[in-house]
């Protein structure tokens, strides 16, 4: 194996391997870094919409994803508020979009099982399962990544997709903004005695957003937003009484409920950086802005700058392609940030 790389991503989750593959068919020699993915079950979802589905069908690593994936063919909206004055329920339809479905909903579990199952089959990505030690630029400008096990390998361009607390950005000195929001997400996997019909519904409470998304068969990932206290309060319920109280909360729309995962307790944060490049080191994924769950942007916002980064580097792999990459990635950010702030 080359100690040399085009392009080494540090980063295993679904954003580095995503990248890891689009760069290597792109005819890139891509290095990926990182642990081997944790596949446990942990009740978390995520909702890949349309374009993010496409990019993955145009990469080769859905087709295998989709049968454990559920469409979201309409979504529907709910003033819960029990104001005196309240909006009247609202559908989205897909096919009023010209769509087939919005996007698809699918356990994270599945989702990282077929990317790595897929990454197997692509002989051009070199997999280093360790983790960073330090990395530092040599004279020529190229930059030399040292793993715990002490092997050293070098690049070109360097990619992070290693999450909120990346590495990465900190070599890079790339400068970041954090911010809290005075809420919680409670996440959970049910089983239901009604069918969904590939329907999301989102409640607008007083505490927050209370929100089911459809899974394969008459199951549904949760997502409830509410102050902390009172999430934490709620966290600590038994499996019956919290499936009784989601069911209450949900005014019984899909019949009884069955917990089928632990519960998750999420704080919401954010983090956005003022530049997605520097120096011949790009930023993706998390390592570049944070979401709260809600919106469907997380996942789907690192899909974009993967998208994005390939087209920037489409004909010339510099770093004046990454700064392409950098104007057209701030400009989308910043608009998606302001859109989830006023969820």
């Amino acid at each position: 194996m080359s100690d040399f790389f085009d392009c080494l991503v540090v980063g295993t989750g679904p954003v580095g391997m995503v990248a890891a593959r689009g760069l290597a068919q792109a005819g890139i020699s891509v290095g990926l870094i990182g642990p081997e993915p944790n596949l446990s079950r942990d009740g978390r979802t995520v909702a890949i919409l349309d374009k993010g589905v496409s990019l993955l069908q145009s990469l080769g690593m859905w087709d295998a994803a989709q049968k454990n994936s559920a469409p979201l063919t309409e979504m529907r909206i709910i003033d819960d508020t029990g104001s005196l004055f309240r909006a009247p329920p609202v559908t989205f339809r897909a096919h009023e979009l010209g769509l087939e479905a919005f996007g698809q909903n699918i356990e994270l579990t599945d989702l990282v099982t077929h990317l790595s199952k897929c990454l197997e089959t692509q002989t051009t990505i070199h997999r280093l399962s360790n983790t960073v030690k330090q990395f530092s630029r040599k004279a020529d400008g190229v930059i030399e990544v040292e793993l715990t096990s002490g092997h050293k390998v070098k690049c070109r361009i360097l990619i992070g997709a290693d999450g909120k607390n990346s590495q990465v950005r900190d070599f890079a000195e790339i400068k970041t903004k954090k911010w809290d929001y005075p809420q919680s997400a409670l996440t959970a996997l049910f089983s239901h005695e009604r069918d969904h019909e590939d329907r999301s519904t989102e409640f607008h409470k007083r505490s927050g957003p209370f929100t089911l998304v459809p899974l394969q068969g008459r199951r549904s990932s949760l997502v409830w937003m509410m102050p902390p206290k009172e999430a934490e309060r709620i966290s600590r319920q038994s499996n019956e009484h919290f499936a009784r109280l989601v069911e209450k909360q949900a005014h019984s729309l899909l019949g009884k409920m069955t917990l089928e995962s632990q519960i998750g307790l999420i704080p919401m944060s954010g983090l956005s950086t003022d530049i997605y490049a520097k120096d011949q080191i790009a930023v993706i994924g998390e390592a570049a802005h944070v979401f709260p769950p809600i919106g469907a942007q997380g996942l789907n916002l690192g899909l974009r700058d993967i998208e994005a980064l390939l087209k920037s580097f489409s004909n010339d792999l510099s770093d004046q392609a990454l700064q392409k990459f950098d104007r057209d990635r701030r400009r989308d950010v910043k608009t998606r940030t302001m859109a989830v702030d006023l969820l």
